[in-house]
């Protein structure tokens, strides 16, 4: 049997000092972000996490053989957390994008500057249709934007569930690899479904055809699709209309076959 070294001095755990062991005990489990302030009250860094419990939690121990150093000097800096719960992960990753720019904590570096204005492109290719993110305007395009926060979460969505509409005899496991888990290439192209995916998206994206958004797809979805497929492809929808409809979202929960 392997012997094993033990640590002459247990791993340093400056934040469970300083804010106490019943601080990640009381943590949330919903998504969120969270604020880390210094003595003085400044903001040192933004993170967003699925599971508020989970991530804090994971900056509980700060072994100076495993934590970078830039990650240790943040720890031993902060002296107070903030957090703001959100209703989902898409909410939470479109909020710590908003606070990046607005505030640029010196512990963050990706996100704190603006990157070039985002649009949701579509057209038609025959009797399919494609979508692609632009970060500029292009010719022969329908668009929709400029996107906020979350547009990469926001085209996953989007991608999964124009799949259930333009292929209800597949299943999403028909997809091709790497798609159902967001993994696409930058021009997604369907062979099929143009009309009724580009007649969705206008309702979408367009604040018209609430009908064909909320009721007509869920149907139709419904007629082709059960179990855990169903749900996801009901999550996906929430996103969506969260996303570009938020004054529609408080129906999503009420769609009677989801």
């Amino acid at each position: 049997m392997k012997a094993t070294q033990k640590l002459l001095f247990p791993d340093t755990k400056p934040l469970v000092e300083r804010l106490g062991r019943d601080f990640f005990r009381q943590l949330p489990t919903r998504p969120g972000v969270y604020l880390m302030r210094d003595a003085c009250g400044t903001i040192l860094y933004v993170g967003k996490a699925k599971s508020l419990r989970q991530r804090l939690g994971s900056y509980r121990v700060a072994n100076p053989d495993r934590v970078p150093k830039r990650l240790l000097r943040l720890l031993k800096s902060v002296e107070r957390i903030e957090l703001e719960e959100c209703e989902d992960e898409a909410a939470a990753l479109a909020r710590e994008a908003e606070l990046l720019l607005e505030l640029k904590p010196r512990f963050n570096r990706a996100g704190v500057w603006s990157a070039p204005p985002k649009v949701l492109g579509w057209r038609r290719s025959g009797e399919g249709i494609e979508l692609e993110v632009f970060t500029s305007a292009e010719t022969g395009w329908s668009q929709h934007g400029p996107l906020r926060g979350g547009s990469g979460v926001m085209f996953a969505c989007l991608v999964r569930l124009l799949w259930g509409l333009a292929f209800p005899e597949g299943g999403l496991a028909g997809m091709p690899s790497g798609w159902f888990h967001g993994r696409l290439p930058e021009r997604v192209q369907f062979s099929q479904g143009g009309e009724a995916i580009t007649a969705w998206i206008e309702g979408l994206t367009c604040g018209q055809g609430s009908e064909l958004v909320l009721t007509e797809l869920p149907t139709k979805l419904a007629e082709s699709y059960s179990g855990w497929q169903l749900t996801l492809l009901s999550e996906d929808l929430e996103r969506l209309v969260k996303y570009f409809r938020p004054q529609l979202s408080a129906f999503t929960k009420g769609i009677p076959v989801f």
